[in-house]
Protein backbone atom coordinates (compact mmCIF):
# COMPACT_ATOMS: atom_id res chain seq x y z
CA UNK A 1 0.00 0.00 0.00
CA UNK A 2 2.97 2.13 0.01
CA UNK A 3 2.45 3.53 -3.06
CA UNK A 4 -1.20 4.45 -2.44
CA UNK A 5 -0.11 6.80 0.31
CA UNK A 6 2.13 8.91 -2.06
CA UNK A 7 0.97 12.47 -2.05
CA UNK A 8 0.15 14.43 -5.22
CA UNK A 9 2.65 17.14 -6.29
CA UNK A 10 0.73 20.37 -6.37
CA UNK A 11 3.16 22.38 -7.83
CA UNK A 12 3.03 19.33 -10.88
CA UNK A 13 -0.62 18.77 -10.92
CA UNK A 14 -0.95 22.83 -11.48
CA UNK A 15 1.02 22.80 -14.32
CA UNK A 16 -0.61 19.80 -15.81
CA UNK A 17 -3.92 21.69 -15.29
CA UNK A 18 -2.63 24.34 -17.35
CA UNK A 19 -1.42 22.57 -19.80
CA UNK A 20 -3.60 19.80 -20.29
CA UNK A 21 -6.31 21.56 -20.08
CA UNK A 22 -5.22 23.42 -23.35
CA UNK A 23 -4.08 20.29 -24.74
CA UNK A 24 -6.69 17.91 -24.29
CA UNK A 25 -10.31 19.96 -23.72
CA UNK A 26 -12.87 17.80 -21.31
CA UNK A 27 -11.00 14.93 -21.33
CA UNK A 28 -8.57 16.12 -18.85
CA UNK A 29 -10.75 15.78 -15.84
CA UNK A 30 -11.45 12.17 -16.26
CA UNK A 31 -7.42 11.29 -16.78
CA UNK A 32 -6.94 14.06 -13.67
CA UNK A 33 -9.19 12.29 -11.60
CA UNK A 34 -7.24 8.35 -12.64
CA UNK A 35 -3.71 9.49 -12.38
CA UNK A 36 -4.21 11.49 -9.17
CA UNK A 37 -5.81 8.29 -7.79
CA UNK A 38 -3.51 5.40 -7.56
CA UNK A 39 -5.81 3.16 -5.59
CA UNK A 40 -7.48 3.02 -8.62
CA UNK A 41 -4.83 1.64 -10.82
CA UNK A 42 -4.70 -1.28 -12.52
CA UNK A 43 -1.58 -3.62 -13.56
CA UNK A 44 -1.67 -6.54 -16.31
CA UNK A 45 0.59 -9.73 -15.90
CA UNK A 46 2.75 -10.80 -18.85
CA UNK A 47 3.86 -14.46 -18.75
CA UNK A 48 7.37 -15.78 -19.16
CA UNK A 49 6.71 -18.20 -22.05
CA UNK A 50 11.02 -19.49 -21.04
CA UNK A 51 9.23 -21.35 -18.15
CA UNK A 52 6.15 -23.40 -17.59
CA UNK A 53 3.37 -20.52 -16.61
CA UNK A 54 0.11 -22.93 -16.87
CA UNK A 55 -0.42 -22.88 -12.81
CA UNK A 56 0.23 -19.21 -12.39
CA UNK A 57 -2.33 -19.42 -15.57
CA UNK A 58 -4.93 -21.61 -13.84
CA UNK A 59 -4.47 -19.28 -10.84
CA UNK A 60 -4.51 -15.95 -12.64
CA UNK A 61 -7.87 -17.58 -13.80
CA UNK A 62 -9.16 -17.94 -10.32
CA UNK A 63 -8.51 -14.20 -9.22
CA UNK A 64 -10.66 -12.91 -12.11
CA UNK A 65 -7.89 -12.35 -14.73
CA UNK A 66 -8.31 -12.38 -18.41
CA UNK A 67 -6.08 -12.98 -21.37
CA UNK A 68 -5.98 -9.35 -23.56
CA UNK A 69 -5.57 -8.96 -26.71
CA UNK A 70 -7.52 -11.80 -28.19
CA UNK A 71 -9.60 -9.63 -30.45
CA UNK A 72 -6.73 -8.62 -32.50
CA UNK A 73 -3.62 -10.67 -34.19
CA UNK A 74 -0.95 -11.00 -32.75
CA UNK A 75 1.27 -13.74 -31.45
CA UNK A 76 -0.19 -16.50 -29.38
CA UNK A 77 2.73 -16.63 -27.47
CA UNK A 78 2.48 -12.67 -26.07
CA UNK A 79 -0.07 -14.01 -23.35
CA UNK A 80 -1.02 -11.04 -21.10
CA UNK A 81 -3.49 -11.13 -18.50
CA UNK A 82 -5.87 -7.74 -16.91
CA UNK A 83 -8.37 -7.92 -14.22
CA UNK A 84 -11.02 -5.29 -14.43
CA UNK A 85 -10.52 -4.59 -10.81
CA UNK A 86 -7.59 -2.08 -9.44
CA UNK A 87 -4.68 -3.86 -7.48
CA UNK A 88 -1.16 -5.15 -8.47
CA UNK A 89 -0.31 -8.83 -8.98
CA UNK A 90 2.68 -8.97 -6.72
CA UNK A 91 5.78 -8.77 -8.24
CA UNK A 92 8.57 -11.85 -7.95
CA UNK A 93 12.02 -10.99 -6.52
CA UNK A 94 15.20 -11.39 -9.02
CA UNK A 95 16.49 -14.57 -8.05
CA UNK A 96 20.59 -15.86 -9.62
CA UNK A 97 19.79 -18.57 -11.38
CA UNK A 98 16.03 -18.81 -11.71
CA UNK A 99 13.95 -17.22 -13.76
CA UNK A 100 10.72 -15.42 -13.16
CA UNK A 101 7.12 -16.82 -14.56
CA UNK A 102 5.89 -12.74 -15.13
CA UNK A 103 6.51 -9.91 -15.36
CA UNK A 104 4.17 -6.73 -14.26
CA UNK A 105 3.43 -3.70 -16.22
CA UNK A 106 0.58 -0.99 -17.22
CA UNK A 107 -0.97 -2.96 -19.98
CA UNK A 108 -0.82 0.46 -22.53
CA UNK A 109 3.16 -0.28 -22.68
CA UNK A 110 2.53 -3.07 -24.38
CA UNK A 111 1.31 -1.33 -27.84
CA UNK A 112 4.60 -0.14 -29.24
CA UNK A 113 5.22 -3.97 -28.98
CA UNK A 114 2.14 -4.91 -30.98
CA UNK A 115 2.54 -2.00 -33.41
CA UNK A 116 6.30 -2.87 -34.43
CA UNK A 117 5.26 -6.07 -35.26
CA UNK A 118 8.53 -8.46 -35.04
CA UNK A 119 9.21 -11.11 -36.64
CA UNK A 120 11.43 -14.49 -35.92
CA UNK A 121 15.58 -13.88 -37.29
CA UNK A 122 14.78 -9.64 -38.09
CA UNK A 123 17.58 -7.67 -36.58
CA UNK A 124 16.06 -5.33 -33.22
CA UNK A 125 17.08 -2.49 -31.56
CA UNK A 126 15.39 -1.20 -28.35
CA UNK A 127 17.44 2.34 -28.28
CA UNK A 128 16.07 3.27 -24.99
CA UNK A 129 15.70 0.14 -22.96
CA UNK A 130 15.42 0.04 -19.73
CA UNK A 131 14.43 -1.42 -17.71
CA UNK A 132 13.37 -4.17 -20.26
CA UNK A 133 9.46 -4.42 -20.01
CA UNK A 134 9.51 -4.19 -23.75
CA UNK A 135 12.33 -6.61 -24.50
CA UNK A 136 11.04 -9.08 -22.70
CA UNK A 137 7.97 -8.78 -24.81
CA UNK A 138 9.40 -8.85 -27.80
CA UNK A 139 11.38 -11.88 -26.62
CA UNK A 140 7.34 -13.34 -26.11
CA UNK A 141 6.74 -12.72 -29.68
CA UNK A 142 9.20 -13.81 -31.78
CA UNK A 143 13.09 -15.12 -31.93
CA UNK A 144 15.26 -12.14 -33.53
CA UNK A 145 18.42 -13.12 -35.62
CA UNK A 146 19.38 -9.70 -33.12
CA UNK A 147 18.38 -8.01 -30.21
CA UNK A 148 20.59 -5.02 -29.28
CA UNK A 149 19.33 -3.31 -26.34
CA UNK A 150 20.98 -0.22 -25.37
CA UNK A 151 20.95 2.02 -21.83
CA UNK A 152 23.35 4.85 -21.63
CA UNK A 153 22.49 5.46 -18.12
CA UNK A 154 24.75 2.74 -16.17
CA UNK A 155 22.57 2.27 -12.93
CA UNK A 156 19.56 1.36 -15.78
CA UNK A 157 21.61 -0.26 -17.94
CA UNK A 158 22.66 -2.77 -14.90
CA UNK A 159 18.91 -3.30 -14.04
CA UNK A 160 17.71 -3.87 -17.80
CA UNK A 161 20.54 -6.90 -17.90
CA UNK A 162 19.08 -8.01 -14.60
CA UNK A 163 15.88 -8.08 -16.20
CA UNK A 164 16.78 -9.88 -19.18
CA UNK A 165 18.90 -12.62 -17.23
CA UNK A 166 15.29 -12.62 -15.02
CA UNK A 167 13.17 -13.56 -17.53
CA UNK A 168 15.84 -15.57 -20.50
CA UNK A 169 17.86 -18.71 -20.18
CA UNK A 170 21.14 -18.76 -20.78
CA UNK A 171 21.27 -20.77 -23.45
CA UNK A 172 18.57 -18.41 -25.56
CA UNK A 173 20.62 -15.14 -24.64
CA UNK A 174 23.05 -15.43 -27.35
CA UNK A 175 21.58 -13.59 -29.94
CA UNK A 176 20.82 -10.35 -26.99
CA UNK A 177 23.68 -7.38 -27.18
CA UNK A 178 23.50 -4.63 -24.72
CA UNK A 179 25.36 -1.63 -24.97
CA UNK A 180 25.38 1.80 -22.71
CA UNK A 181 25.48 4.34 -25.96
CA UNK A 182 24.10 7.40 -26.78
CA UNK A 183 21.36 6.33 -28.74
CA UNK A 184 22.15 9.59 -30.80
CA UNK A 185 24.97 7.61 -31.86
CA UNK A 186 23.61 4.41 -32.59
CA UNK A 187 22.48 5.85 -36.11
CA UNK A 188 26.19 6.51 -37.31
CA UNK A 189 27.73 3.24 -35.84
CA UNK A 190 25.05 0.98 -37.30
CA UNK A 191 23.81 2.72 -40.53
CA UNK A 192 20.94 1.04 -41.91
CA UNK A 193 21.36 -2.20 -40.28
CA UNK A 194 18.34 -3.03 -38.20
CA UNK A 195 15.14 -4.42 -39.53
CA UNK A 196 12.86 -2.81 -36.54
CA UNK A 197 13.68 0.03 -33.91
CA UNK A 198 11.81 0.72 -31.03
CA UNK A 199 12.29 4.56 -29.73
CA UNK A 200 10.87 4.05 -26.43
CA UNK A 201 11.50 7.52 -25.52
CA UNK A 202 12.81 9.44 -22.45
CA UNK A 203 9.83 11.38 -21.82
CA UNK A 204 7.65 13.83 -18.50
CA UNK A 205 6.76 10.48 -17.33
CA UNK A 206 3.39 11.92 -16.11
CA UNK A 207 2.52 9.41 -13.25
CA UNK A 208 5.75 9.33 -12.03
CA UNK A 209 6.06 13.18 -12.16
CA UNK A 210 2.67 13.86 -10.34
CA UNK A 211 4.34 12.03 -7.29
CA UNK A 212 7.53 13.93 -7.44
CA UNK A 213 9.18 14.06 -3.57
CA UNK A 214 9.26 17.90 -3.12
CA UNK A 215 8.61 20.78 -4.98
CA UNK A 216 12.21 21.56 -6.31
CA UNK A 217 12.77 18.25 -7.88
CA UNK A 218 9.55 18.75 -9.34
CA UNK A 219 10.55 22.68 -10.85
CA UNK A 220 13.65 21.60 -11.96
CA UNK A 221 11.87 18.57 -13.81
CA UNK A 222 9.09 20.76 -15.47
CA UNK A 223 12.27 23.48 -16.43
CA UNK A 224 13.96 20.26 -18.30
CA UNK A 225 11.16 19.46 -20.00
CA UNK A 226 11.27 21.95 -22.51
CA UNK A 227 14.62 20.12 -23.79
CA UNK A 228 13.04 17.06 -24.07
CA UNK A 229 11.68 17.23 -27.57
CA UNK A 230 14.90 18.36 -28.75
CA UNK A 231 16.60 14.94 -27.47
CA UNK A 232 13.65 13.35 -28.52
CA UNK A 233 13.79 14.47 -32.15
CA UNK A 234 17.77 13.47 -32.48
CA UNK A 235 17.39 9.67 -31.17
CA UNK A 236 14.43 9.46 -33.60
CA UNK A 237 16.33 10.96 -36.18
CA UNK A 238 19.54 8.25 -35.01
CA UNK A 239 16.87 5.29 -35.44
CA UNK A 240 15.87 6.21 -38.74
CA UNK A 241 19.47 6.32 -39.75
CA UNK A 242 20.20 2.58 -38.17
CA UNK A 243 16.86 1.19 -40.02
CA UNK A 244 17.53 -0.50 -43.23
CA UNK A 245 15.25 0.88 -46.23
CA UNK A 246 11.92 -0.77 -45.99
CA UNK A 247 12.31 -1.25 -42.35
CA UNK A 248 10.19 0.00 -39.70
CA UNK A 249 10.53 1.84 -36.09
CA UNK A 250 8.07 2.90 -33.18
CA UNK A 251 8.02 5.72 -31.16
CA UNK A 252 6.67 5.58 -27.65
CA UNK A 253 6.55 7.72 -24.58
CA UNK A 254 4.45 7.80 -21.35
CA UNK A 255 3.60 11.59 -21.33
CA UNK A 256 0.44 13.17 -22.33
CA UNK A 257 2.55 16.46 -23.71
CA UNK A 258 1.58 17.17 -27.37
CA UNK A 259 5.39 18.60 -27.64
CA UNK A 260 6.79 15.64 -27.33
CA UNK A 261 4.19 13.19 -28.94
CA UNK A 262 3.21 14.29 -32.04
CA UNK A 263 5.50 17.70 -32.43
CA UNK A 264 8.23 15.33 -32.23
CA UNK A 265 6.87 13.28 -35.00
CA UNK A 266 5.31 16.30 -37.37
CA UNK A 267 9.31 17.18 -37.16
CA UNK A 268 10.75 13.92 -37.83
CA UNK A 269 8.32 13.70 -40.98
CA UNK A 270 9.24 17.51 -42.12
CA UNK A 271 12.77 16.96 -41.80
CA UNK A 272 13.10 13.37 -43.06
CA UNK A 273 11.80 12.77 -46.70
CA UNK A 274 13.09 9.06 -46.32
CA UNK A 275 9.92 8.13 -43.95
CA UNK A 276 6.26 7.71 -44.29
CA UNK A 277 4.13 7.38 -41.16
CA UNK A 278 2.01 3.84 -41.02
CA UNK A 279 -1.70 3.69 -39.83
CA UNK A 280 -2.40 2.11 -36.25
CA UNK A 281 -6.03 2.85 -36.72
CA UNK A 282 -7.09 -0.68 -37.01
CA UNK A 283 -5.50 -1.58 -34.17
CA UNK A 284 -6.99 0.95 -32.05
CA UNK A 285 -10.39 -0.01 -33.54
CA UNK A 286 -9.69 -3.62 -32.31
CA UNK A 287 -8.91 -2.22 -28.92
CA UNK A 288 -11.28 0.51 -28.59
CA UNK A 289 -13.25 -1.69 -26.04
CA UNK A 290 -10.07 -1.98 -23.68
CA UNK A 291 -8.11 1.34 -24.12
CA UNK A 292 -9.70 4.76 -24.02
CA UNK A 293 -8.08 6.37 -27.43
CA UNK A 294 -7.59 10.02 -27.92
CA UNK A 295 -10.01 11.38 -31.02
CA UNK A 296 -8.06 13.44 -33.58
CA UNK A 297 -4.54 12.36 -32.37
CA UNK A 298 -2.10 12.89 -36.00
CA UNK A 299 0.48 10.05 -36.64
CA UNK A 300 -0.39 7.75 -34.21
CA UNK A 301 -2.34 6.93 -30.95
CA UNK A 302 -2.85 8.08 -27.18
CA UNK A 303 -4.24 6.18 -24.39
CA UNK A 304 -5.98 7.90 -22.29
CA UNK A 305 -6.25 6.81 -18.29
CA UNK A 306 -9.96 6.37 -17.44
CA UNK A 307 -12.17 5.00 -15.00
CA UNK A 308 -11.69 1.25 -15.37
CA UNK A 309 -9.41 1.29 -17.38
CA UNK A 310 -6.84 3.01 -16.11
CA UNK A 311 -3.76 2.45 -18.42
CA UNK A 312 -1.74 4.92 -19.93
CA UNK A 313 -0.74 7.61 -20.72
CA UNK A 314 0.82 6.14 -23.83
CA UNK A 315 1.61 7.73 -27.65
CA UNK A 316 2.48 5.11 -30.14
CA UNK A 317 3.56 6.39 -33.66
CA UNK A 318 5.00 4.27 -36.12
CA UNK A 319 7.40 4.97 -38.99
CA UNK A 320 8.62 2.91 -42.92
CA UNK A 321 11.62 3.95 -44.28
CA UNK A 322 11.24 3.85 -48.13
Amino acid sequence: MGRFQKQVCQFVLDYFDRTYTKELGNAWSTVREVLTSPECWQYAVLLNNFTSPWALEKQLHLKGYRLLFQEIFCPQTLQCFINGNPGKFPSQRHRTGKLKEYYVLNASSLLPVLALDVRDGEKWLDMCAAPGGKSIAFLQCATPGRLHCNEPDLPRSRWLKQTLESFVPETDRNHIFFSELDGRLLGKFHSGFYDKVLVDAPCSNDRSWLFSSDVQQAAARISQRKSLPVLQTELLRSAVEALRPGGSLVYSTCTLSRAENTDVITNILNSCSNVVPMDLSSMASALSHEFTFAPGIPHGLLVLPDNGKSWGPMFVAKLLKV
